[in-house]
């Protein structure tokens, strides 16, 4: 007698004991496991009477094994780490992943996903530029191509997101820093490129009108992608104006806070929590290059190991079910404060 019908393909695994991506690869391509797993999940479909809508589709040839990553800027170490664990996983399922970088610019990432859709890709992982984007040209393709968004969300498109907390971020770092010192002052760009930008100055005037805190922004000028350079260029402007209001600096990110700290160098501003520094430095995102800065970055940190599995976890399900939620998800991962000498 067979047993109850598993509906999802994580049901699958689990009742069968085998790992999901060696399932996906099985049902890409039964011959790319090894006989006895093989074997094994042959005799787990039986059991089960489970035949996952993906099979159907690989069985027809009407999808590939085709998977899109696109992101705004692959130089930026947050998008690499990234989309090293995205492109591992999708490998290890059976699938093909092609990478694609829009370098900040709406033309490329309109290109981007144009050729995408020549490949017939069987789902796409977008991190849309966000401020920057044609919104009407990314709504058109979602309609058409099996999309989840990661990192910026545009409200109502794609078919799930999955990100960060941007409140997660900037409540720990400005609750610390307030408990531990003299309130910090936001350093962000005027013109940010990316839209969690935006999220987290919200989040910090929320947070210091929570604890009564004045509110302090110091917006620097720069546009585009090259956060360092323009951290470095604005904290030098903010150092000969003497423009800080408090001895605490919390920066929107980690790569405008490693300007922001060479700036401080340059200028013999002393950064750290110790006895005779001048100033605080915390920032957002756990950048993979914070632990090295002189001092070592206090930062909020990405989860980047739960975002990047959930982003392909949920493009799995979202092809295995035709590529259609019933309703589009969003998932968001809290931050990790992470305490090191520069506050």
């Amino acid at each position: 007698m067979r047993e109850q019908k598993i509906r999802t393909m994580e049901d699958f695994a689990a009742a069968s004991g085998i790992s999901r991506p060696t399932v996906s690869k099985y049902f890409n391509d039964p011959e790319s496991v090894r006989p006895s797993t093989r074997q094994k999940i042959e005799e787990a479909l039986e059991r089960f009477a489970y035949r996952p809508n993906i099979y159907a589709m690989n069985q027809n040839r009407r999808a590939t094994k085709n998977i899109g990553i696109v992101v705004p800027y692959l130089a930026d170490p947050f998008f690499a780490e990234i989309v090293r664990v995205i492109e591992r996983r999708c490998i290890d399922a059976g699938f093909s992943p092609s990478l694609f970088s829009s370098h900040g610019e709406q033309q490329r990432e309109i290109d981007i996903l144009d050729n995408l859709r020549s490949i017939k890709p069987a789902g796409v992982l977008l991190a849309p530029l966000g401020r920057r984007s044609d919104k009407a040209a990314i709504e058109d393709f979602c309609r058409a191509v099996p999309t989840v968004l990661f990192d910026s969300s545009i409200e109502g498109m794609g078919e799930a997101f999955v990100g960060s907390d941007n409140y997660s971020f900037v409540s720990q770092t400005v609750e610390y820093l307030s408990r531990t010192g003299e309130p910090p002052c936001f350093f962000e760009m005027q013109h940010p490129a990316n839209p969690n930008a935006n999220k987290r100055r919200d989040a910090y005037l929320s947070m210091m009108q929570r604890l009564q805190l004045e509110p302090h922004v110091l917006r620097i000028a720069g546009e585009g992608w090259a956060f360092e350079e323009i951290g470095r260029q604005g904290g030098l402007k903010l150092i000969a104006e003497d423009a800080f209001p408090t001895n605490t600096v919390l920066c929107s990110n980690d790569r405008l806070a490693i300007g922001f700290l060479a700036a401080c160098y340059e200028k013999g501003v002393r950064v750290g929590r110790t006895k005779g520094c001048d100033l605080r430095v915390a920032s957002h995102d756990g950048h993979p290059f914070s632990q090295f800065t002189c001092p070592a970055l206090t930062t909020s940190a990405h989860d980047y190991a739960m975002v990047s599995e959930h982003v392909v976890e949920t493009l799995f399900r979202l092809i295995e079910s035709g590529g259609r939620f019933e309703k589009r998800e969003e998932t968001l991962f809290p931050a990790r404060l992470i305490m090191r000498d520069s506050a």
